[in-house]
């Protein structure tokens, strides 16, 4: 018997051992065995060139080394049609993006609307209602999801994502529409205004500490009405955490009106909502379109991504998925009338910052690492290798004498620099890396609207094209 049980014991290490992760590199041909790593290392070795690279990339930057010198020469900065930006605007360190970009497209139109000289919207006044609208989404589904497991999809997706500083045009129409707009001088920016990295983490571990609270109490037969009421205490919570980090909001204000030429019109006192409404007063939420170019999925048809919105009666993100050229037609309608656009793009891909051009003969990394990078944007989309990342206001195109655009030009939000904080964009580029486009209902073509007529095809939230731009 003894000697049975020490056979059997050997028999299950060896076992154990050739089925560990652990095992040795001979013992599986799917590991780098020390002959593959010989012959790698061979293959290097054996181009002398590639010593002369790697003493010049250990040195540098590999996008120092990587431009394209051909490149960077005839950059013309003229456009054939712009629309008249009203000041560049700085989001610092924040993902506020969307926020900025939406209030940039408003403020525009509220300018040429009633003949002012100037007008800067609050950013830090929209955030607020933006960060407790999102807390009260996160702890509403935390309610209404109790009954699923810890590890169900939707239940680890919230737990992920209780809150961010980032967004979309949804957002921003539900706010504005909701809780109006404030001049800038109204709500003034705040440290964590501009640098939200930190009151977010605080924001998100409270929230997801919350959330376990409301599920536990789920599970212990507390009544909706005891559910309702604990999550408004702990929103009374978030609102004290943004009010000192942020300040409070304002419920009315005394606004001077100039005109154009530094004439006092009038000296009046608004609440946020009337001053929206009396200088903008266009809808939001039914006038627009959203625009979305998704390769991996079948165009001229409508979408929406699940929970993808900043507020519990708030509207998901709902677009229309063209193809890229139809996109460019309403683009440019819109230019050719003088009204800016929401557009959001994969902005870190081949950005020169120094010259403010987006541009994929920018950086040659093929010719530097000696390889290839193939994927089409649709292969990017499908192996995360590229999303909507930054929203930003489109402002002009140049077209050419058939009416073709050559490039495009965009005002950003971080600060001035290259082209007065303007960032041109190649034609190319647009084709490989715009994603959305959101368009007043009156430049969509006929088609376009009928499409949404349609019945939405649902995406879950952690659908790719969820991702929040910052």
């Amino acid at each position: 018997m003894k000697h049975k049980f020490l056979f059997g014991t050997a028999v299950v290490s060896a076992l154990l051992a050739a089925s560990s992760p652990c095992a040795s590199a001979k013992e599986s041909s799917a590991g780098i065995s020390s002959e593959m790593l010989g012959r790698l290392q061979s293959s290097y070795r054996q181009n002398p060139a590639h010593r002369a690279l790697r003493n010049a990339i250990a040195g540098n930057s590999i996008d120092i080394l990587a431009v394209d010198a051909a490149s960077r020469n005839g950059l013309d900065t003229h456009f054939s049609h712009r629309v008249k930006s009203s000041g560049i605007t700085d989001q610092k360190r924040s993902g506020r993006c969307w926020l900025f970009t939406g209030l940039n497209v408003l403020r525009a139109q509220m300018m040429a609307k009633n003949d002012l000289a100037e007008l800067k919207l609050s950013h830090n006044y929209n955030f607020f209602f933006d960060q407790l609208e999102k807390a009260n989404l996160f702890l509403q589904g935390m309610i209404d999801h109790a009954d699923r497991p810890e590890d169900d999809k939707m239940v680890e997706w919230l737990m992920r994502n209780p809150l961010s500083d980032g967004g979309q045009f949804t957002g921003v129409a539900d706010n504005i529409s909701k809780y109006g707009v404030v001049p800038s001088e109204v709500m003034a920016e705040t440290f964590s205004a501009e640098n939200t990295s930190r009151l977010n983490n605080l924001l998100s571990l409270k929230l997801r500490e919350d959330g376990l609270e409301l599920r536990r109490m789920h599970a212990a037969r507390k009544s909706a009405r005891e559910l309702a009421s604990r999550k408004e205490s702990m929103l009374e919570e978030i609102y004290r955490m943004l009010a000192l980090t942020l300040g409070e909001p304002p419920a009315e204000f005394t606004w001077t009106r100039k005109d154009s030429k530094g004439n006092v019109v009038d000296n009046r006192t608004y609440t946020p909502q009337e001053f929206y409404k009396e200088y903008a007063g266009n809808d939001l939420r039914n006038g627009y379109v959203m625009l979305m170019n998704d390769p991996t999925r079948p165009y001229n048809r409508l979408y929406e991504i699940d929970y993808d919105r900043h507020s519990y009666d708030g509207a998901n993100w709902t677009y229309v998925n063209l193809p890229v050229e139809e996109i460019k037609k309403m683009a440019i309608a819109s230019i050719k009338d003088s009204t800016m656009m929401y557009f959001s793009c994969d902005v870190g891909k081949f950005l020169d910052r120094d010259r403010g051009l987006l541009d994929p003969a920018n950086f040659d990394y093929e010719s530097l690492m000696g390889t290839t990078f193939g994927m089409d944007k649709a292969d990017r989309i499908r192996t995360f290798a590229s999303a909507s990342s930054h929203a930003m206001t489109l402002v002009a195109v140049d077209l050419d004498a058939d009416g073709t655009p050559k490039k495009w030009m965009v005002e950003n939000s971080w600060g001035s620099g290259a082209n007065d904080g303007h960032l041109i964009m190649t034609d190319r580029w647009f084709d490989e890396y715009m994603f959305r486009l959101v368009v007043e209902k009156k430049y969509a073509t006929p088609e376009t609207l009928e499409i949404l007529k349609q019945k939405p095809v649902m995406l879950p939230a952690w659908d790719p094209m969820f991702a929040p731009e910052e």
